[in-house]
């Protein structure tokens, strides 16, 4: 039983008791009701609205005391205020105008003591290379699917301080991020994703904690940064360039595949032969650091 009142008029509901400060799906829809707001399949928008799955979100994702989160759609502010309630310091960015702007409000409304250790960051997340405070170092956030890749590794390249990351994403683009070498699955954004960190499933989550309830399930997603970078001589452009040619062609050898990039098929299988990787293998059965090997070898065949 919510015992929020009614929104005043800056359009944040009253909350006398910050004891029971995480916002439900009464306080959600009212909320959204007070700023005009209807969640856009343009963007993804699906609000969570239940208290119980961002505090799972919270700690799942292992957030401490002394952590600086960075939160990327934080939407009308459900997981940022389970965030609030473990991190040392939580910075949110959010692109939509009006969901940016009532934020900091109801951050202030539903939990003054730890409004101070709330930045907001008012911006695309893919354009966003620097945040407010202290470097993060953890990251999450429940990511839209049509975003959720791109910017995953977006923040994981730009900011390298962030040591663990949680994200609830599309079951599917879970699966994908998650599997190993030989799972069906297997493609770009798993590789990408081993390049920063350890990849597993860390849980399902199902449709009825959003508003409104998506068509798909969700699942979250644990990434743990690599203590050391990968070993190799290739640059991370370098590498990444090898695996989009692998897989922009998956049923082909990598020998057909990859002699675009290598400049000829004979260069391509000479590098292959270089790297200790049969010519006649495919882009889903190996690891990043074969990627890395690849791409070192690429002048084998010249």
């Amino acid at each position: 039983m919510s015992t929020t009142e009614p929104p005043d008029a800056s359009g944040v509901p009253d909350v006398p008791d910050v004891s029971d400060a995480l916002l439900g799906p009464a306080d959600i829809r009212e909320l959204a009701a007070a700023l005009g707001v209807r969640p856009t399949k343009q963007r993804g928008q699906n609000f969570v609205i239940d208290a119980n799955t961002v505090r799972r979100i919270v700690r799942t994702a292992d957030v401490r005391p002394d952590d600086v989160v960075v939160e990327v759609g934080p939407g009308l502010g459900s997981l940022t205020l389970a965030l609030l309630e473990a991190a040392g310091h939580v910075t949110a960015v959010e692109i939509d105008d009006v969901l940016a702007a009532a934020l900091p409000r109801t951050i202030e409304a539903r939990m003054p003591a730890r409004a101070g250790q709330f930045s907001l960051v008012h911006s695309d997340a893919m354009q966003v290379r620097e945040l407010p405070g202290p470097a993060p170092t953890a990251l999450v956030a429940n990511l839209p699917y049509n975003v959720a890749v791109p910017v995953l590794l977006h923040m994981l390249e730009h900011f390298p301080t962030i040591e663990r990351t949680l994200i609830m994403v599309q079951a599917e683009v879970a699966d994908r991020l998650a599997a190993a070498p030989g799972n069906k699955v297997y493609g770009v954004p798993s590789v990408k994703a081993n390049w920063y960190a350890r990849v597993k499933r860390a849980g399902a989550i199902g449709r009825n904690v959003f508003w409104p309830a998506p068509n798909v399930d969700s699942g979250l997603v644990s990434l743990v940064r690599r203590a050391e970078p990968l070993t190799t001589t290739a640059s991370r452009t370098e590498v990444f360039a090898v695996v989009d040619a692998a897989f922009a062609q998956r049923r082909k050898t990598l020998r057909a595949a990859l002699a675009g990039w290598a400049g000829s098929a004979p260069a391509a299988e000479a590098a292959l032969v270089a790297a200790g990787i049969s010519p006649q293998a495919r882009g889903e059965s190996l690891t990043v650091e074969e990627f890395a090997r690849i791409a070192e070898s690429k002048g084998a065949g010249a």
